[in-house]
């Protein structure tokens, strides 16, 4: 046996053995199955905002701490039952066609489909109050269906 059949047959054997490790509800959950997904919690709809840090006009990026203290003043009353904050990093095409490239925050919020009038006025307001003190050209926005349980 030749050296490239020994290492085909290896590659073979740990495809097989990855493939034998897939736990079988992996697959029962697959995307062409959505009736295999167990019914928990409750309807809620999931926004999370954008929020960018870089300045259009080349002033100071928005610190930590300045997004922490308008996370406390203008999201937390509206939504005081929780709320999830994520760094990363981001990208985005600006009015003037330019690549933007900065950190940002991911704001995580879960409310129920109930409250979907209330919250979202609440949140476009947020989205405006931070355009405004930080002079963004736009905060984003995405909303999903999501069943909750807490």
């Amino acid at each position: 046996m030749g050296t490239q059949y020994l290492r085909n047959r290896s590659a073979l054997a740990v495809a097989g053995v990855l493939l034998a490790g897939t736990p079988a509800a992996y697959t029962a959950l697959a995307a062409d199955h959505p009736s295999a997904v167990p019914a928990r919690g409750k309807p809620y709809i999931e926004t999370r905002l954008l929020f960018g840090t870089a300045r259009p006009d080349g002033g100071p990026a928005v610190t930590d701490r300045q997004f922490t203290a308008f996370v406390d003043r203008e999201v937390t009353p509206d939504f005081p039952d929780g709320l999830t904050v994520q760094s990363g990093r981001g990208q985005w095409r600006d009015a003037h066609g330019a690549i933007e490239k900065e950190r940002s925050y991911v704001l995580v919020l879960l409310y129920p489909e109930a409250a979907v009038k209330n919250s979202d006025r609440k949140i476009e307001e947020i989205r405006r109050a931070y355009e405004k003190a930080f002079a963004q050209e736009s905060v984003g926005r995405v909303d999903e269906h999501a069943q909750v349980d807490f």
